[in-house]
């Protein structure tokens, strides 16, 4: 028989009761529910690599209009970094990667790259670590290299943001003599991965060329499995860079090492693109060499890269036209020309030193040239005898002459690369 009105009432009334109680006793269990439940470490994937949290940026308001929305100012590592090599490749720029010796040049690289509009590769060296943390200092063991990198990049990691560019952090030739110099930095990434989500460095190059090739790709291999966790990409060398540069002397090297093979570099892609979340880039020499030499005395061969990404293309079977990402090291006194050229084969980075190394030369030369007369004594110019000379011989006054010439060389470079403007 139906419920009379009374009972309905009743029925009504307790459910009401149970749905309440049932609620508060929910609320009572959340509120003494263990503080590990509620732990982001726990529940929301504090795990995720620094590069899963680039690739969520994506989604993220753009920092620049032409760049890839995870590419911000600041220091690019992880997939940002994949993804602003990407961009330069597909849109036919390559980055200024500079060799530093302190917080002159680190700053003038950063300077410029603010005028010229576009990023930067602000490379380390171990002999630059080394000077960084002070000629007087022992470096046994590379203590001293290592700990004048390490020192140099959290300057950048400090700073960078202030300039409003991507900024990558590199370091520069290592021989297999040097890896306790990397394993040092890369002890020093792990350090800094656990802190904040992200490496000290964007990259390291090795340059295993003087090992057989075999032996070179498996130590890089062995390497980009120690980088890859930390979202570190590896550039290598494939054949001889010509000259000498900071302690790497390859002056007397036989011409024919000074070109690479396209099945060497397909052997390597094969090997490397076997490591998870391994992003590398190859250093293929195509008649590089390091310092400026006279007119007709380089033999550049970029259609070698040309080459090389058809086989590759060819081996993989793709549509892209540019599978592998190459860099340009010898770069200083190269042609318009030529530079153009190998940017059209799939070059996303020019190595620059010599050149810069003059501009901040030339700019302290012209800072005395043109100041001389107040340069000669602490007391006394032609403004009269009493007169004091010491906002003239204020280190920071040559310095900066010299920071300012080299910032303005490496605008000249950009224009040369097709870097300019490239943020907005």
């Amino acid at each position: 028989a139906p419920a009379s009105p009374a009972q309905a009432h009743v029925t009504l009334t307790l459910a009401r009761t149970i749905i309440d109680v049932t609620m508060k006793l929910a609320t009572a269990a959340l509120l003494i529910a263990p503080a590990v439940a509620f732990s982001p470490a726990t529940n929301f994937g504090a795990s995720r690599t620094a590069l899963h949290m680039s690739t969520e940026a994506a989604t993220e308001t753009k920092a620049f209009a032409k760049l890839p929305a995870s590419v911000k100012p600041g220091v690019v590592t992880g997939q940002a970094l994949v993804d602003l090599l990407d961009n330069a490749k597909e849109n036919g720029y390559a980055i200024p990667g500079v060799n530093i010796v302190g917080t002159n040049s680190i700053n003038a690289c950063m300077e410029a790259a603010a005028k010229y509009g576009g990023p930067i590769m602000v490379t380390f060296s171990k002999g630059g670590g080394q000077f960084i943390a002070g000629k007087s200092v022992d470096n046994t063991d590379d203590v001293a290299s290592i700990a004048g990198c390490i020192a140099g990049a959290k300057h950048v990691h400090e700073v960078a943001k202030l300039y409003g560019v991507p900024v990558i952090l590199h370091t520069d030739h290592c021989q297999k003599a040097w890896l306790p110099w990397i394993d040092g930095l890369l002890a020093a990434s792990k350090e800094y991965y656990e802190q904040n989500g992200v490496p000290l460095f964007s990259s390291h190059m090795l340059d295993l060329s003087e090992e057989p090739l075999e032996e070179n790709i498996a130590i890089c291999k062995e390497y980009l499995e120690k980088m890859a966790p930390l979202d570190i990409l590896l550039e290598f060398e494939l054949g001889v860079t010509g000259g000498e540069e900071d302690g790497v002397d390859n002056s007397d090297v036989d011409s024919s090492r000074l070109y690479t093979q396209p099945e060497e570099v397909w052997y390597s892609y094969e090997q490397l693109s076997q490591v998870p979340n391994g992003h590398f880039t190859c250093a293929a020499s195509f008649g590089n060499v390091h310092g400026v030499y006279a007119p007709g005395n380089v033999e550049l061969r970029p259609v070698i890269l040309h080459n090389t990404q058809e086989y590759i293309k060819e081996k993989l079977g793709t549509d892209d036209d540019k599978p592998m990402k190459f860099v340009f090291h010898g770069g200083s006194g190269s042609s318009p020309e030529d530079i153009q050229y190998a940017i059209d084969a799939g070059v996303i980075k020019m190595n620059i030193d010599t050149d810069t190394q003059w501009a901040f030369w030339d700019g302290i030369r012209k800072y005395e040239a043109e100041n001389h007369d107040y340069l000669q004594g602490q007391i006394g110019n032609p403004d009269g005898a009493d007169k004091p000379n010491k906002k003239y011989y204020d280190p920071r006054m040559a310095l900066r002459a010299g920071e300012e010439a080299m910032a303005a060389r490496l605008c000249q470079a950009a224009d040369d690369l097709n870097c300019v403007n490239v943020l907005n």
